[in-house]
């Protein structure tokens, strides 16, 4: 039996080691699925350091699964996942504005990404703080996100 992948904490950028460990592969693999999944385009910085966002590491957990639990092809894989980042296109289109996250890449400013490193940097140096509401909010609405990618369509 496979081990459940651990909980994706909240923050805003994560390195390819932690998307590793966060998503149960090598990260030499996460390179390569970068070259043959094209949604999947990490943030580059000095010495080509990857930077994923939390939407991308959903999106690496999805492609996993394909491969790794349903036995698709990479291939067959990158077919199914432009099916979803259609029918979420369609989905969208339909009035229902709220994206599953990792199903469309986000456009990521240079400043604010310098900003977030920081704070994430400052917030490792400091103790643990508590939880607001606004994040409680979120990770409520990923779940539910998830719950409906686990529940056979109708």
């Amino acid at each position: 039996m496979e081990k459940a992948l651990p909980p994706i904490p909240v923050k805003r950028y994560f390195t390819i080691g932690e998307v590793g460990e966060l998503c149960g592969v090598k990260p030499h693999v996460l390179r390569y699925w970068e070259q043959e999944f094209t949604q999947l385009r990490p943030m580059k910085r000095r010495g080509n350091r990857r930077y994923y966002q939390h939407h991308e590491v959903l999106m690496i957990r999805r492609i996993r699964d394909l491969l790794y639990d349903q036995g698709f092809t990479i291939s067959g894989a990158r077919n199914k996942l432009q099916e979803m980042v259609q029918s979420e296109r369609e989905r969208r289109k339909a009035g229902n504005d709220v994206p599953l996250e990792g199903m469309e890449a986000v456009e990521i400013d240079q400043e604010e990404f310098d900003a977030a490193m920081q704070d994430d940097n400052a917030a490792s140096q400091q103790p643990a703080r508590t939880v607001d509401l606004s994040q409680l909010l979120h990770l409520r609405r990923e779940l539910y996100e998830i719950r409906e990618l686990l529940t056979p369509s109708h």
